[in-house]
């Protein structure tokens, strides 16, 4: 799971939800991180909830929901988060996820690449005002790039459409989808898009083999 938003218990009964193995965080800005506690269902289960962050995010994690990180000992049914701080590429099962931090306004925050047995399979960057060249170069070729394309007009901390155009330009993705798009983006302007760039929607599922 990557990131936990306001509206994450909608999302997971709709989807039929039934275990998650861990959650990844991107940042802690309150529309991703807000759906913290509805995890507390799948942390029973497992017995804790592995949380992956940045030292930034996790302080922040932390701060925001101490009744569950500073609860060693939870009752029954209550979320027991288990932190781990992102510094570098680590891996879930088979898959190796790489932090990409790139600018989000003025904050830092994490994008991340998602590879098995060496293939880049998914480029996650939902919420940034630019991908540093850097991180272009890093991801070129992946399967599938999921951007950040908020609305045509430009915004000062997220891709407009044509910035995030010019992304996919350049890191040539066999498949790219708009995220985290205001109303003034509706799902009809995806005929105006190049081949193979969409727009992403609720309960969109894809496939990176």
């Amino acid at each position: 799971m990557v990131d936990t938003g306001t509206d994450f218990r909608t999302q997971a009964l709709r989807e039929n939800i039934r275990d998650v193995d861990a959650v990844v965080f991107t940042h802690a800005h309150t529309d991703h991180i807000m759906g913290f506690d509805d995890l507390r269902r799948f942390s029973h289960a497992r017995g804790s909830m592995p949380v992956y962050a940045s030292a930034e995010t996790m302080r922040d994690l932390e701060r925001v929901f101490q009744f569950a990180f500073d609860n060693p000992n939870p009752f029954p049914g209550y979320l027991k988060p288990e932190p781990h701080l992102i510094d570098g590429p680590f891996e879930l099962g088979a898959t190796v996820i790489t932090p990409l931090p790139v600018p989000h306004g003025n904050s830092i925050v994490n994008g991340y690449l998602f590879s098995r047995d060496g293939e880049k399979l998914v480029a996650y960057l939902s919420d940034c005002s630019g991908v540093p060249d850097a991180i272009a170069d890093h991801i070129a070729g992946v399967k599938i790039l999921i951007i950040d394309a908020l609305r045509e007009k430009p915004h000062p901390t997220h891709l407009s459409v044509n910035q995030a155009l010019e992304v996919a330009a350049r890191v040539q993705p066999k498949a790219t989808y708009f995220t985290h798009i205001a109303h003034e983006l509706p799902q009809a302007a995806e005929s105006r898009l190049p081949a193979g760039t969409h727009i992403a929607y609720d309960g969109l599922k894809l496939v990176s083999e």
